[in-house]
């Protein structure tokens, strides 16, 4: 099954602060393992939300608002696209993904609704 992780940004991320070059080694050694596990697909980090824009269709009507935004704890600062056996397997390499932030940061995990989705047609996420 494929999983996307998401992590959370920070407001240090957002003010134009890069990760420590410590993080970015120990981020570095994760992303190895993973990928020697056949586990990562990809992995990206995202630019700070004043590179971005936020595009809201509401009631027919389309609206650009252009970054930063606020609630930076809420924004995504980066992903992997993961393989997993299961959410408990996804889970797991989530929270070693924390762990390589010191625990200071927040993974959102998701599964990949695949054509049919999980458990085959008509079952959970399946838009088809």
């Amino acid at each position: 099954m494929r999983f996307l992780m998401m992590s959370k940004t920070n407001e240090d991320f957002e003010a134009g602060n890069p990760p420590s070059p410590e993080l970015f080694a120990r981020m570095g050694e994760f992303m190895a393992e993973a990928a020697a596990a056949g586990v990562l697909l990809q992995a990206d980090g995202l630019l700070p939300s004043s590179a971005g824009a936020r595009i809201t269709a509401q009631d027919g009507e389309i609206s650009v608002t252009d970054g930063p935004f606020a609630e930076a704890k809420e924004l995504v600062g980066g992903i992997a696209f993961i393989e997993a056996r299961d959410l408990a397997e996804a889970k797991e390499w989530g929270r070693r993904f924390a762990v390589v932030h010191d625990g200071g940061c927040e993974v959102e995990i998701r599964q990949v609704a695949a054509p049919g989705g999980p458990g085959g047609p008509g079952g959970p996420g399946d838009f088809s």
